[in-house]
């Protein structure tokens, strides 16, 4: 069996130790596709239909909406299925501790049964949050083993990091 590395990144303007910028690729997405060449895994971005704003307040704003709400927008696509993989590693940005709710309509996509999540995310000075917490209670019948929270601003120098958790299981 082999991994899935899924994941939920947003490019564009973003926050980064006190300031905006703007960025090609997410941090989230540069952590999977480290994870990835660490782990040989499959990559898959889960991107909503309709995507936030690239003008980070804007974006903030949005999320923050769809949080208060419990939100499960809709997504542009889904893996066909979970059946090859038996580690499924889950990337995202700590959105006010806790993952974007894109993450939560993917997760309550499947069946998680016999399956191994290992979750990792990007911040800015939060953590995990109670990120872990919502994936044990969206994905019963799982193992959600101990998370990565990666700082944003170190995202390129993680490797190492990322080669030692997904090498401990």
């Amino acid at each position: 069996m082999s991994a899935l590395i899924a994941y939920f990144s947003r490019a564009d303007e973003n926050y980064f130790s006190g300031a905006l910028r703007t960025v090609e690729v997410g941090n989230t997405e540069i952590a999977a596709k480290l994870l990835q060449e660490i782990t040989g895994g499959d990559l898959f971005k889960i991107e909503p239909i309709q995507p936030y704003s690239k003008d980070y307040n804007e974006c903030i704003s949005q999320a923050q909406e769809d949080q208060r709400r419990d939100a499960r927008p809709e997504l542009k696509a889904y893996p066909d299925s979970l059946d090859g993989y038996d580690t499924i590693y889950l990337g995202y940005p700590n959105y006010w501790g806790t993952m974007p709710m894109p993450v939560f309509t993917f997760l309550e996509r499947f069946d998680w049964t016999g399956k191994t999540i290992r979750p990792f995310c990007t911040h800015e000075g939060s953590g995990m949050g109670r990120s872990e917490r919502d994936v044990k209670r969206l994905c019963s019948g799982a193992k959600v083993e101990k998370g990565l929270a990666i700082h944003g601003n170190r995202v390129n120098r993680a490797e190492k990091e990322l080669a030692a958790w997904a090498k401990c299981k």
